[in-house]
């Protein structure tokens, strides 16, 4: 569970990066995602099985590995959910970070499920696990990649040329293993972590669309507009509501 209040502050302070000509502000705007629990009865996490790979299994000798699908807390907080400005920066050029983003293959599973990265920016690809992994994403917008990395390289570096959000991104050799990257444009999107809670600093002022990202089709996606000024601080809240099953 720490692992996605730390996705969610990485979030928060690396992405309060400066524009190239546009001056930072520093408005702020946070809030928290949560998932509708009729009844009160919280989705449950599948299972992960690992038997297939004897490595991959022994990595979890206490407790089986869940699905992160979908990881709701016991009041609705709803993690994983990437959040960003879709709409109110158009015209506007930020500087590319040159500090790599890191998704780690930890337990044989992705670390963290998702995240956000900016367009061109490095993304050092780890292998924690001492066992073949390969690196699958398949964006639409930018090359694919597809590179097998075995159990004695620990780490390459890939990045996306194109904003895209999201980015797919699994595992030939384990099938489970699933992630999603938001590339970007520009700085201000965050992962919601513990709570459900995310913050995006550092907003010019202005009017903005804000997007709240799911990747089950059965939550998807939601939008609030927002306008900040200057050193403002705004809260934006998302209620998300389990869609029924499409009928085959």
């Amino acid at each position: 569970m720490k692992r996605h209040g730390f996705v969610a502050t990485l979030a928060a302070l690396s992405f309060a990066c400066f524009a190239s000509g546009d001056a930072v502000a520093g408005a702020t705007v946070s809030g928290t995602i949560k998932l509708e629990l009729p009844g009160g009865k919280k989705p449950g996490r599948k299972k992960i099985q690992m038997a297939a790979d004897p490595v991959c299994a022994g990595k979890h000798p206490d407790a089986p590995a869940r699905s992160e699908v979908v990881v709701v807390e016991d009041d609705g907080g709803l993690h994983n959910v990437f959040v960003y400005v879709k709409k109110g920066l158009e015209g506007r050029k930020f500087d590319t970070p040159s500090e790599p983003a890191v998704l780690d293959q930890q337990g044989c599973i992705y670390v963290p499920h998702v995240m956000g990265v900016r367009a061109g920016q490095p993304i050092t690809v780890l292998n924690s696990d001492g066992t073949l992994h390969n690196i699958h994403p398949k964006p639409q917008n930018s090359a694919e990649i597809n590179k097998a990395m075995p159990k004695f390289m620990k780490k390459i570096t890939i990045s996306f040329a194109n904003a895209e959000v999201m980015v797919p991104v699994k595992c030939d050799v384990h099938p489970w293993m699933q992630s999603y990257i938001g590339v970007m444009d520009h700085p201000f999107f965050a992962v919601s972590g513990e709570g459900g809670k995310f913050e995006i600093a550092g907003l010019p002022a202005g009017t903005y669309t804000i997007e709240a990202w799911h990747e089950s089709e059965r939550l998807g996606t939601m939008t609030q507009e927002v306008t900040v000024a200057d050193g403002e601080s705004k809260s934006v809240d998302f209620m998300f509501k389990i869609k029924p099953r499409k009928r085959k």
